[in-house]
């Protein structure tokens, strides 16, 4: 049997976080468990992103509660059997000027259903849970039967200090990273603790754009543009010499000269993900008798893919009725970390590869710069007059793996219809 895979969520919910979310929670328990679910800003304020989190949580033990009253099995087995950590983390971008992506996902995130569907908002006072001035709590699982919040342990503790202390509770080499939002979070860990973060198997990104087009500006992915200091910093943990990558940042210290080994780095730029999607047909196929049946996820979920079906045809006129399409930028990784040994995934011919993100630039903010040139590497570390940067000597530049095939390309919707609500 496979070892059990343990992760790290790192996310800005957002819906289709909120979907990678639920697609991690319905996996049986022998075979993942969610150590910790970190919250940072992206698409909307953090704090709006932790009210997204708890609200999943809320609806998914009703949802657990209904099924089990109509005879069917519970599901969510690993939510179930691992209640996750719960921590609130980065409000703002590193050095950069903050944006979110309210535009697309609502003000609330979830396209306005705390004020649409309030019934579907847990009311019961929870923010104090996760504040430190309040009194601490005992982290450990409210007892079933007693009451709500019994499907995640809330923290007081800092998102980024969290996750070091995970990595340093489980073996090195254990913890998968699944990092769907801006890096910030893992940015701020790395500063305070890089040999306790490298203890990390590998980390599994959603970010950038490298041979398409972006999604923010021309050149860049929201991800990587929301903090393009924080990738840049994380990136460079794949160098064999960090510092030939790492970009000046004023709020955060530099890295050591030498680090004991090298981050495994993984991303999914849109490259990829933008193969992965559902549309509205597939959706209001499977959900519509789950709505009229009673399932609270299936009335939760239908209410905010709704704004987001309209969303996309606001956005794109070719897209209009069940056509309408959903990326799954968010859930496409969190389905490799959990099916990774699927050989079927592939990363590019061309990886390793020296991605590294653009910090400064006027127009190119969070864009992925490759070498585009045809030049013989150089066996050294020093600058020369045909080689500023460093990007051709073999001891410099990032080492980063670009996902580009995948097991699921054209049908990931289904599969995701099945894993959340079958």
């Amino acid at each position: 049997m496979a070892p059990k895979k343990k992760i790290i969520i790192d996310t800005d919910p957002g819906i289709d976080d909120i979907l990678a979310l639920l697609l991690a929670f319905a996996q049986k328990s022998e075979d993942v468990e969610v150590l910790l679910v970190s919250l940072t800003f992206g698409n909307v304020e953090v704090k709006s992103c932790l009210r997204n989190v708890v609200s999943m949580f809320h609806i998914l033990e009703r949802e657990m509660k209904w099924r089990k009253e109509q005879g069917k099995p519970e599901g969510f087995d690993t939510l179930r059997a691992h209640p996750p950590l719960v921590a609130l983390g980065a409000e703002d971008p590193l050095d950069d000027q903050k944006m979110l992506a309210d535009y697309f996902h609502g003000i609330d995130g979830l396209g306005g259903i705390h004020g649409s569907h309030p019934h579907l908002t847990p009311q019961d006072a929870w923010e104090h849970l996760f504040d430190p001035t309040h009194e601490p709590i005992e982290l450990k699982p409210v007892p079933s039967g007693c009451g709500a919040h019994q499907s995640f342990i809330p923290s007081k503790r800092p998102a980024h200090e969290e996750m070091l202390r995970v990595l340093r509770e489980n073996d090195p080499d254990t913890v998968t990273i699944v990092a769907v939002g801006p890096l910030t979070n893992l940015a701020r860990a790395s500063a305070a603790d890089p040999e306790a973060f490298l203890r990390t198997k590998e980390v599994v990104v959603m970010g950038g754009a490298v041979h398409e087009p972006g999604n923010v500006t021309p050149v860049a992915e929201f991800n990587a543009y929301a903090d393009a200091f924080a990738a840049a910093r994380v990136y460079a943990l794949s160098s064999p010499s960090p510092k030939s990558t790492l970009p000046f940042c004023k709020s955060l210290p530099d890295l050591p000269a030498k680090l004991s080994r090298q981050l495994t780095i993984k991303i999914f730029p849109l490259d990829i993900t933008s193969r992965h999607s559902i549309n509205r047909g597939q959706f209001r196929k499977a959900t519509t008798p789950l709505v009229e049946a009673g399932s609270p996820l299936a009335e939760w979920a239908t209410a905010f893919m709704a704004h987001t079906f309209a969303t996309v045809e606001r956005l794109h006129a070719n897209q209009v009725g069940d056509a309408a399409e959903l990326d799954l930028h968010d859930p496409v990784c969190v389905w490799y970390a959990l099916t990774a040994e699927d050989e079927r995934w592939k990363p590019s011919a061309t990886s390793p590869e020296d991605i590294r993100i653009e910090t400064t630039g006027q127009w190119t903010r969070g864009a992925c710069i490759i070498d585009r040139r045809d030049r013989h590497p150089i066996d050294g570390d020093e600058e020369s007059s045909s080689d500023h940067g460093l990007w051709l000597s073999q001891r410099a530049g990032n080492r980063i793996w670009r996902m580009d095939k995948s097991p699921v390309e054209g049908n990931f919707g289904e599969v995701l219809i099945e894993q959340l609500f079958t």
